[in-house]
Order: C-alpha cells, then sequence, then structure tokens
C-alpha cells in the first residue's frame, strides 16, 4: 500500500508530459526500499508507455531489479543492514531523497522548484509516534523511509547507540553511552539522580546475567567495584548480594523476580531507562498505545449509559468511531412484573452471586425468587411465612445461604433462614420492648449485629445467642465493613457513626442536617450513599469524611426508601422515590440520566444485580416488583414502563 501512494503521488507529473531526465530519478530510492519491505510481493510490472514512458519503466522494474538506480540499491543495502535496532535517519532529507525527487517534478515542468512545507510541532511528534510504533511491529525498513522522507528523526542518534547497546548486552558500552546522554538531560539535578539510577540499573541486570551464566566471580566483582561505589539504594544491593547464594539458575530467577537473560527482561530494563530521558531524545515506550489507550478510557469515562466490563485491550474496540453506549442497553425498561405479593412490598435484595432475588412485603412474607442466567426471567423459588409485623429489611449472608428478615418500628423479632432448605433456623427476640427494624453480617458470615429505635443495638451468632451489646443506640440502618470490626450506624442524632464491638470505641463519620432514613455503602468501602428526609440522595466519602454530591429529582420525605450503587465498577446509582418513579444517576453527575415510570405509588426500594449489570428490581407500595433491563429486540415506543425523560 505503501508502495501504490507513493507511485500514484508521483505518476500525475509523469503523465503531464514532463521529459525524462538523463539521470535516473533521485525518488527512485523511497520506492525501491518501498518495494524491499515486501509490498507488491515480487510481482513482475510491465513498464508503461507514453512521453514518461522510459521513467514509469524505471519505478516499474524494480520488483524484478535490473534496472532499480544506485540510491534504490544503496537505500536498500542499509536497510537489510539493520533488522534488529532503530535505523533512523539523523534529521537531514537524503540529496536524492524522495522529497528532493517530489520538487523537482512537481509544478510547471519541473522549472520551478517548491519548497518542502515545514512541519509543526505536533506533526513531527505523530510521525514520531507511528515510526515507534511501526517499529515494535517489526517494521525498521518503512520506518527508515517515513523518517527519510519527513525530515524528522524518532530519536537522538546516542539514544539509538545505547538502545542497541542494551538490547546486546554491551555493557560496558551502554555505561560508555550514558556520558553522551548527559548533555541532553535538561536539569543539573535530574542529570546527576537520574544517570546514577540509570546507571544502577544497567549494573543491576549485567549482574544478574552473570550470576545465571555461573560467573560468580564477575558478578561478585560488579557487586562490590561497581554498584556499591555508587551509594545509591544500598538496601537493593544488600537484597542483590543475596542472590549468590542461589543454587541455580531457576532459583535465581523466581527470588528476584526476574526473566531471565535475553531480550525480555532486557526490553524491560529498557522501558525503565527511558523513563529517565527526555521525550525529544528517546521517546517513552509504546506511546502511541497509551495515548490511543487513554483516549479510549476517557470517551467510556464520559459515557452516560457505558455499563459493560472494562477491557484495558485496545483489540477489543474500534479505534475509526467513538465510544458511545445506547441507552437502549440500559436498564430502564420493564422486563417482568412480580404480583404475587398480596400488599405494599418494603424491600428488595438480590443475592450476591446474583442468581436470587428476595422481597420483602407487609403481607407477612419473604418471596424468594430464582434468575434464569440465559432469559434474566425470575420465578418464584420458595416463600417464606409468618413475618407477623411484615418485612422491612432484608440481608443475605456472605454466602447466600442465609438471609435475616426484620419487621418495622413495632417488631421485637427477627428470623434466621435457611435459603437452601427453606427452613428457620432462629427467631431471634431479646425482648419484647425491642424494636429490631435493621441488621447486617459481618463479613465472616459467622455473626451479625441488629438494632433499632428503641436503643438496642446488638452482635449476634447464628443461633441468636447475644455477642456483644452497645447500649443506648437508636439505630435507623446498620452495615458491616470489610475490616470485620466496625460497623456503621445511623442514629435519630442525623449523623453515621462507627463502632468497633473489640475495643469498644465509636467515632463520628458523617453528620447530615436531617434524618438519615437509610444508607448502603460500596463494595470498596469507600463511599456512602444515603437517603436524607426531605432532601434526597447524598453521596459521602468516607474516608475523607466528606459530602461529594446531592443527587436531584428525587423526592423523599419521612418515608424510608433504599437506594443502592449499581452497574460494573458501580458507576451508576439509582433510588424509589415518594413520586412513583425509579431515579438513575452516573455516579459523577447530579442530574438524573432517566427516571423510570410504572409504579403507581411510592417505590421503597431499588436493587441493582451485582452479577447481572443490565438487571435492577424495584418495590413499590403498589404491592409490585418491577424487574427492568435493556429495551427488548422489537422498538414498541408504547412498552409500559419505560423512560419518560432524559436530562444531559
Amino acid at each position: 500500500a505503501g508502495r501504490a501512494g507513493l507511485t500514484s503521488s508521483q505518476s500525475p507529473s509523469l503523465s503531464a508530459g514532463l521529459a525524462p531526465p538523463a539521470a535516473p530519478l533521485r525518488g527512485s530510492s523511497s520506492s525501491s526500499a518501498m518495494q524491499a519491505n515486501g509490498a507488491g510481493g515480487g510481482q513482475q510490472q510491465p513498464p508503461p508507455q507514453g512521453p514518461a514512458g522510459p521513467e514509469l519503466g524505471c519505478l516499474g522494474a524494480q520488483n524484478g531489479g535490473p534496472r532499480r538506480s544506485a540510491a534504490g540499491e544503496q537505500l536498500a543495502h542499509a536497510n537489510a543492514a539493520s533488522p534488529g535496532g532503530l535505523s533512523v535517519n539523523n534529521g537531514v532529507p537524503a540529496a536524492g531523497g524522495p522529497g528532493s525527487a517530489a520538487a523537482e517534478l512537481g509544478g510547471g515542468g519541473g522549472s520551478a522548484l517548491k519548497k518542502k512545507k515545514r512541519l509543526s510541532q505536533s506533526d513531527e511528534d505523530v510521525i514520531r509516534l507511528i515510526g515507534q510504533h511501526l517499529h515494535g511491529l517489526g517494521l525498521n525498513q518503512t520506518v527508515d523511509l517515513l523518517m527519510q522522507e519527513s525530515g524528522c528523526r524518532l530519536e537522538h542518534p546516542s539514544a539509538t547507540k545505547f538502545r542497541n547497546h542494551v538490547m546486546e548486552g554491551e555493557w560496558d558500552k551502554a555505561e560508555n553511552d550514558l556520558n553522551e546522554l548527559k548533555p541532553l538531560v535538561h536539569s543539573p539535578h535530574a542529570i546527576v539522580l537520574g544517570i546514577i539510577r540509570m546507571k544502577f540499573l544497567l549494573l543491576q541486570q549485567k549482574y544478574l546475567e552473570y550470576l545465571e551464566d555461573g560467573k560468580v566471580l564477575e558478578a561478585l566483582q560488579v557487586l562490590r567495584c561497581e554498584l556499591t561505589p555508587l551509594k545509591y539504594n544500598t538496601e537493593r544491593i544488600h537484597v542483590l548480594s543475596g542472590y549468590l547464594m542461589c543454587s541455580h539458575a531457576e532459583d535465581l530467577r523466581a527470588k528476584a523476580e526476574w526473566e531471565g537473560k535475553g531480550t525480555a527482561s532486557r526490553s524491560k530494563l529498557l522501558d525503565k531507562l527511558q523513563t529517565y530521558l527526555p521525550p525529544s531524545v528517546m521517546l517513552p515506550p509504546r506511546r502511541l498505545q497509551n495515548l490511543l489507550r487513554q483516549a479510549v478510557e476517557l470517551q467510556r469515562d464520559r459515557c452516560l449509559y457505558h455499563n459493560t466490563k472494562l477491557d484495558n485491550s485496545l483489540d477489543s474496540v474500534s479505534l475509526l468511531i467513538d465510544h458511545v453506549c445506547s441507552r437502549k442497553q440500559f436498564p430502564c425498561y420493564t422486563q417482568q412484573i412480580l404480583t404475587e405479593h398480596c400488599n405494599e412490598v418494603w424491600f428488595c435484595k438480590f443475592s450476591n452471586d446474583g442468581t436470587k432475588l428476595a422481597t420483602g412485603s407487609k403481607d407477612t412474607t419473604v418471596i424468594i425468587w430464582q434468575v434464569d442466567p440465559d432469559t434474566h426471567q425470575l420465578k418464584l423459588l420458595k416463600t417464606l411465612e409468618g413475618h407477623a409485623y411484615g418485612v422491612s429489611y432484608i440481608a443475605w449472608s456472605p454466602d447466600d445461604n442465609y438471609l435475616v428478615a426484620c419487621g418495622p418500628d413495632d417488631c421485637s423479632e427477627l428470623w434466621l433462614w435457611n435459603v437452601q432448605t427453606g427452613e428457620l433456623r432462629t427467631k431471634m427476640s431479646q425482648s419484647h420492648e425491642d424494636s429490631l427494624t435493621s441488621v447486617a453480617w459481618n463479613p465472616d458470615g459467622k455473626r451479625f449485629v441488629t438494632g433499632g429505635q428503641r436503643g438496642q443495638f446488638y452482635q449476634c451468632d447464628l443461633d441468636g445467642n447475644l455477642l456483644d451489646s452497645w447500649e443506648g443506640v437508636r439505630v435507623q440502618c446498620l452495615w458491616c465493613l470489610s475490616d470485620g470490626k466496625t460497623v456503621l450506624a445511623s442514629d435519630t442524632h442525623q449523623r453515621i457513626r462507627g463502632y468497633n464491638f473489640e475495643d469498644l470505641t465509636d467515632r463520628n463519620i458523617v453528620q447530615e442536617d436531617h434524618p438519615i432514613m437509610s444508607f448502603t455503602i460500596s463494595k470498596n468501602g469507600r463511599l456512602a450513599l444515603l437517603n436524607v428526609a426531605t432532601q434526597g440522595v447524598h453521596l459521602w466519602d468516607l474516608q475523607d469524611r466528606v459530602l461529594v454530591r446531592k443527587y436531584q429529582g428525587v423526592t423523599q420525605g419521612f418515608y424510608t426508601i433504599h437506594s443502592c450503587f449499581g452497574g460494573h465498577n458501580e458507576d451508576f446509582i439509582a433510588s424509589g422515590s415518594e413520586d412513583h418513579k425509579v431515579y438513575i444517576w452516573h455516579k459523577r453527575s447530579e442530574l438524573p440520566i432517566a427516571e423510570l415510570t410504572g409504579h403507581t405509588r411510592t417505590v421503597n426500594c431499588v436493587s441493582w444485580n451485582p452479577q447481572i449489570p443490565s438487571m435492577m428490581a424495584s418495590a413499590s407500595d403498589d404491592g409490585t416488583v418491577r424487574i427492568w433491563g435493556p429495551a427488548p429486540f422489537i422498538d414498541n415506543q408504547d412498552i409500559e414502563g419505560k423512560i419518560t425523560s432524559i436530562y444531559i
């Protein structure tokens, strides 16, 4: 393709009737070297006819070789002589290069010479990036031609020499090359420190290669007489000295976490060395790929509806188009309406493995639903009965084998169910005066905490035995952190405090100005999502203890509404609302990206499937549970339960 492009750019001037010069075309050197790259596969091209026939014949016959110009032979020979290292032009176009040929052939019959357009800095940067990428693909001759025709330089000649010496394991020469590179580092401090670090890395590789080859005396000489006098990173030198005791090469590679002598370890070494040199001298490794990857990630980050697993490989995306996710791929459409409850549905929660959904209702039952992994349809699996006050909160154990169900404010009991058998394992009640309205599992799955607004705060085992208690804490909502020690509890003082049951200490973490009706914590334990009475949904950073964002749109009075994180990487937030809608926000945006309609009364709870990012459930006082998913295959605008408004 490269050859074809060059030939076509020359042919208009040639076919315009230019008199053929007596000497061969100087530009034929580029064409010759391009064909040496393999374009055209060695097929014999017939010499064209017409006024410029002899010249085109010279160009076309280069595959066969007898009519190849002297310049072409010289360049092809230079390309063939540098298969391994970077072969670069020194920044000055060759006298017989393509630029001079184009200038001679362009214009009115070649009488007026056109000055070659000076490249901008950004153009030169792009050419260098392309050249580096092509070199990584092994297209060294193409790189040579690109640099020659553009007049650019891929890297400084001293850097090229340094690179070749490193890759060939010629450590003494590579060390001498550092002296040539010193003036190219602008900062005096960076010169001293950077050169010492580079020298240390070189000597470390030299030392390890000696050890692998069994040259212990030579390795010891490097350690004592070259590495130690640098007086740099003495701790690392002590570690290196310990490698002298390795009995064989495999042991050395394992302990040093080193690939061994050869291209792999030297390439990795070169990547480290390049970081100490300015990009004008030597480009950072894989610079073009890194820039493209950053661009792809930025587009994904800015995509409001991106909800698929992130793949950092460029092979998984097309670089020819911008990244765009359609909202039709987002869980904004009603897939299923579950109507088995016969009263208000107060709570819903997917299991940790995403295979089941538990719903709790005022009708005194918990229903376990099975999620079909293929169709994503839900079917009734078990009904757990007997919760006299209704079920307002449910918590799955970490292994999904158990769940605990709690009732509303006047309920003093909680139920611990075996999900597999459907049997009640424990029915716990410490006192008829208690109010056990919230529960959270310890990460070990052997304990849970529970409490309520009458001042109870207990830690219990699976048999309901009381392990610890905290007096005087009026609990609204609970959550156990992953450290296995800290329990977060929102209370009637409009705050969230952290309680440590091991050393019996507590501390204030979040303080709001209005009652915290419920909260949930992100998987990494960093963020807290709060439903605040009359205020809506707030996002807090627990580490910095600051309010990050207030999400707009939702109607939140004094009902207990449960919101959730969701989607891949928990990039989204969803909440029910007293205006009968489900609201979805991107975590970084205060305005909702979707409002989902379909429910006819307050939406009390939403739950995003942790394993199926395109599935979400909502529970409402209208007695139904809605399962939300992507748009159906048919474009039906009248489907019940769709997006009614989008804010961008």
